[in-house]
């Protein structure tokens, strides 16, 4: 019998090789449009160096690696002495090492820091996004440390830190450092004003020891966490360290890690605080959800900027597959209804990353406290609600959609598009679910009219450049004016303010082929529910080319 029975033909080559910023032409315009020229020169070249080692085959085999060996949780030593330690494959370690160094923790204070941190993080989660969420939270953190000036001086500088150190050491010694959260209870999940986690004061001012329990606890490898209990005075934030100031362990019992769907390479975990933990109080008793608000709104946009890079990177691996293969007489990216499904496909990831980048743009503001910092803060208060509930809700159709255009290619695992596939739906459940973030668009536009302005205002620079976006906006007006059953209504209207915010920035920023696109299918009524039905006289030819990676 003959050795080949055949030869290996019409099979696309792997997308490896290429720089994931400079070949993702929406990102790199955005950073270009959002920087300032002092700035733009500094940051295509670190945004390329992590681009290219991001699309390079080792990173890419790391990001298998972290997910292939996922974390084992050690609570004993060998003699007994509890632990409580959760150990990683190496590659985990390299993953957030070369994160840490690009500045992925390093926003605030930095002259266009947060467009920067933004951009990096949607093109170094592309090759594994579990490692982003010690990232994020990290990155998070700093408002809540900032709370306490005397905080803030010890651990902002550990957690802005470009180096990585793994090691469980006090802070003093360590050059870098992670932080985590633990927030929600088994009783309560979203509702934290349920939680029953008790903080009792110690004879010095600010330190209390806690007792309870924490459901999920993120990166509990952490150096330290932002925790929420009730003081006597009700619900406060605090900060929990692993490691005392005298080197000892803090008691922080871990009882076991998820074992969850997606985000695999990365730990979650159910704690114990059994009334010895030690922490230190940020900010005033009862006054802890005000404490930690611009932590969850900064892993709320993270939430937003996750998602961008799964479609991202989904989009890019249909395009570049259909490039390459051929069926029925030709490459499958000239036929017509597959030129569709990927130009619908392509607008939806566009969409989430310009407007991600737009809002990681208006914390720049924020930070520079110049003449728009009010305006732009206001923005960012209906904005962020309204992206992470919108840009999270689609992510996991539009990576569904990529997976099937690669066939049954793309149901194997080595194709990484299951991976991506079981990872798309945790970015709309992490920090609110769809109907938190709903209805905190609803609270917002009840008691903050500046940012209802803020974002008319934004929607408005478009005014005049689409006609399906001038009648989608004024459609939004009217239902804005009738607050009737408005909480029944909450989902419907985040999704219009989405569209219709999309809408305009592509009109304003995108090439013509690409708002005329999106306005048509998803403002102006000419588009179904399934991927590829957009109109077939719109230039999705273009769409499709400015999405395709070049290797």
């Amino acid at each position: 019998m003959a050795r080949t029975t055949h030869t290996v033909t019409n099979q696309p080559p792997p997308l490896v090789g290429y720089d994931v910023f400079t070949g993702d032409r929406a990102l790199a315009e955005a950073v270009e449009r959002h920087l300032g020229p002092d700035l733009r020169g500094e940051a295509r070249e670190e945004l390329a160096l992590l681009g290219r080692a991001t699309g390079s085959e080792q990173v890419r085999e790391w990001g298998e690696q972290a997910n292939e060996y996922p974390p084992r949780l050690r609570t004993h030593d060998r003699y007994g002495n509890r632990v409580d330690e959760v150990r990683f494959h190496p590659a985990w370690h390299r993953l957030l090492g070369r994160s840490v160094s690009a500045g992925l923790t390093d926003a605030w204070g930095r002259p266009g820091g947060h467009v920067r941190r933004a951009a990096g993080f949607l093109v170094a989660t592309q090759a594994e996004a579990g490692h982003g969420c010690p990232l994020s939270m990290t990155h998070a953190a700093v408002p809540a440390l900032r709370v306490e000036p005397e905080l803030a001086e010890v651990w902002e500088p550990a957690a802005r830190s470009h180096v990585y150190e793994r090691a469980l050491l006090p802070v003093a010694e360590k050059p870098g450092a992670l932080l985590g959260m633990a927030m929600t209870e088994k009783q309560g999940g979203s509702d934290v004003r349920a939680n029953t986690t008790e903080a009792r004061p110690l004879a010095v001012d600010g330190e209390y020891v806690l007792t309870g329990h924490k459901w999920f606890c993120s990166a509990p490898m952490s150096d330290a966490f932002l925790v929420l209990a009730r003081a006597p005075a009700g619900p406060t934030c605090f900060l929990v360290p692993r490691v005392l100031p005298d080197g000892s362990r803090n008691a922080f019992a871990i009882q076991r890690l998820k074992d969850k769907l997606g985000n695999r390479s990365n730990a979650s975990a159910e704690v114990e605080f059994d009334g010895t933990t030690w922490a230190r109080r940020i900010g005033e008793e009862g006054r802890g959800l005000r404490s930690v608000m611009g932590a969850v709104a900064a892993t709320r946009l993270d939430c937003v900027l996750g998602s961008a890079a799964l479609m991202r990177q989904a989009v890019a691996q249909a395009v570049h597959h259909c490039a390459y293969r051929s069926a029925f007489g030709g490459p499958l990216i000239g036929k017509p209804l597959m030129r569709n499904v990927l130009a619908d496909l392509a607008l939806e990831s566009e969409a989430a990353t310009v407007l991600g980048m737009r809002l990681a743009a208006a914390y720049d503001a924020v930070d520079a406290a110049g003449e728009d910092a009010a305006r732009e803060r206001a923005l960012l208060r209906i904005a962020v609600p309204v992206a992470k509930y919108w840009v999270t809700k689609r992510c996991t159709p539009v990576v569904a959609e990529a997976l099937e255009c690669l066939g049954g290619n793309g149901y194997v695992e080595e194709s990484g598009m299951p991976r991506l596939l079981r990872e798309s739906p945790l970015n709309s459940v992490w920090e609110g679910s769809g109907n938190v973030q709903a209805l905190d668009v609803v609270r917002v536009l009840r008691t903050e009219p500046a940012a209802l302005d803020a974002f008319l205002r934004e929607v408005g620079a478009a005014r005049g450049a689409d006609h399906r976006l001038d009648r989608a906006v004024r459609g939004l007006l009217a239902e804005l004016a009738d607050l009737e059953g408005i909480e029944a209504r909450a989902r419907r209207l985040a999704e219009r303010m989405a569209l219709v915010l999309q809408g305009a920035l592509l009109a304003r920023w995108a090439p013509p082929e690409v708002a005329d696109a999106f306005c048509a299918g998803r403002l102006g009524g000419d588009g179904g529910a399934a991927f590829g039905t957009l109109p077939h006289t719109l230039d999705l030819g273009a769409v499709v080319e400015r999405a395709r990676v070049e290797v």
